[in-house]
């Protein structure tokens, strides 16, 4: 699976792109540390089945966030946020969100078993997996939601990657490097990976040298608040 050093060289990435004149190192550790908190669901795995990609792998709570920031910051007339926090900070909330959402959740949605997309309003896990492309045979394909028709009676099924609940799928991780309710005599194996695939590597690299470029350019990373 994606790990975290994976997940923050595409947070430096959109940190890059979107914080403009804001991107400096407290509003980089900011978005590092949320960055991490989703990982916290991997401890909630000794209590609760599935918690690992469940929990803190979801859209419904950055969703929910993002409309409650969305109706304080640009629709009610006063501001609960703002009377407290500079507009650089709001700024940083929403990047934070969707640092959230596209360099964490989404990320480990095209792996392994995806995440649990919609919990808690349904428990069951979606993996983003398939192909879009167009054959000279076969004329465009795309398989990433695959739609069935009943030629009896007409009806369509549509797979959109989903898979298993939150009782039946288990994420490895250092907390729980296998399932629980496997009987296994083997010792364990608890592996903390940082790049397990080249593409992963290259996104690493890529994030550091965003870092770096932006630092060079002269308005980069500062200490100003």
């Amino acid at each position: 699976m994606p790990s975290t050093v994976v997940h923050a060289g595409f947070a430096l990435l959109l940190a890059a792109g979107l914080l403009g004149a804001y991107y400096d190192r407290r509003a980089l550790a900011v978005l590092l540390v949320v960055l991490v908190l989703p990982e916290a669901d991997s401890f909630l795995g000794v209590v609760m089945e599935g918690a690992h990609r469940t929990v803190g792998h979801n859209f419904v709570f950055p969703a929910v966030a993002a409309l409650a920031l969305y109706y304080d910051t640009r629709v009610r007339e006063r501001s609960w946020v703002r009377e407290r926090l500079s507009p650089r900070w709001v700024a940083v909330a929403w990047v934070a969100l969707f640092v959230h959402g596209f360099a964490h959740v989404a990320l480990d949605w095209t792996h392994l078993d995806g995440v649990n997309a919609f919990w808690p309003l349904r428990d069951r896990f979606f993996s983003l997996d398939g192909e879009i492309l167009y054959s000279t045979a076969d004329g465009f394909v795309q398989t990433f939601v695959d739609v069935r028709i009943d030629p009896e009676t007409g009806s369509r099924t549509i797979d959109a990657g989903a898979g298993g609940t939150s009782e039946s799928v288990h994420v490895n991780n250092p907390v729980q490097p296998r399932d629980p309710d496997l009987d296994v005599e083997e010792p364990v194996d608890r592996r903390f990976p940082v790049a397990n695939a080249g593409w992963r590597l290259y996104l690493i690299g890529l994030g550091l040298f965003a870092l770096g470029a932006r630092r060079l350019q002269g308005d980069g990373v500062g200490d100003d608040g």
